[in-house]
Parts: structure tokens; sequence; C-alpha cells
């Protein structure tokens, strides 16, 4: 490497919840820079996730559908001598969480529910129950890693 790390931005909690994660969570969420209609989308969420579930706290329901999406193992394209190998590697802490909240802002868009709030909410639920889109992506991440393990030795 030439030059210095980049600095790590410092993220403020958010204002409801006095959670970091959230506001990550948010700035992929938002559109535009519109940061105040994203934190509304995520706390409709979260309101309709309470009427949904009863017996558990929103952010709850959403912390265990975050991990249930996050992946540990991705598979990265690596030529040897003509040949290119999807090879299996691990993922960075900093990476899984934002492949997670990527992947499971992008299939709550393309959810067939009327608002944004509610797309975004029968998501977080459907991943904490362990379904979904987000959960499916990270099942086929897992699967073609494990059958790609032979090439595993080409990793260094």
């Amino acid at each position: 490497m030439r030059r210095r790390t980049a600095k790590k931005h410092a993220i403020l909690p958010d204002p409801k919840f006095n959670e970091v994660i959230v506001t990550k969570f948010v700035n992929n969420l938002m559109l535009d820079g519109k940061k105040n209609m994203a934190f509304k989308i995520f706390y409709d969420a979260m309101d309709i996730i309470k009427s949904r579930v009863e017996d558990e706290e929103p952010l709850d329901v959403w912390k265990k559908a975050l991990e249930n999406v996050t992946p540990s193992v991705e598979v990265r394209s690596r030529r040897v001598g003509g040949a290119t190998f999807q090879i299996p590697t691990p993922v960075r802490d900093s990476r899984k969480t934002s492949l997670g909240m990527k992947w499971m802002i992008k299939y709550a868009r393309s959810r067939n529910e009327k608002s944004m709030a509610q797309k975004l909410a029968g998501e977080i639920i459907s991943g904490a129950k362990e379904e979904g889109g987000a959960f499916k992506k990270k099942e086929d991440t897992h699967r073609m890693a494990e059958a790609n393990k032979a090439f595993s030795h080409f990793r260094f």
C-alpha cells in the first residue's frame, strides 16, 4: 500500500433507539440525501413490526433479522493460469453487516406491498423467521462457497 489507510467516519447514534447500527442502516436506506424520509420509513416499519409481533421488541426483531441475513463466507473470482475460479473467502465484520443491510433493503424494495415502510417491515419479519429474499441470498452465497470449497487453496 502506498498511502495511509482512510479514517473511519464517526457515525452518530439515531435519536429514537440511540444505536449507531440503526443510523448505518438508515444511511443505506436513504435515497437522494433524504435522511429524514429514510428515518421516517424505518421508524414506521418499526411501528408496523410492533403491531404484528406483540411478544418482542421491534428493535430486537430487526437485530435478529440482520443477524440471520449476514453472510460469513463469500466467493471471489480469481484468475489462476487462464481459468477463473470462484474462491470462498471469509467476510470481514464490517462488510458482513454492510452486505446484510444492503440485501435486506434490496429485497424489501422488490416486495409487493403498498408503502416502503410495509415492505421493509415485511422483509425484517421474514428475515427474523429465517425466510425472505435476503435470507435466501445468504443461503445461496453459503451454498456457492460450499460447492467451491475445493478451490480454497488458491486463496492467499
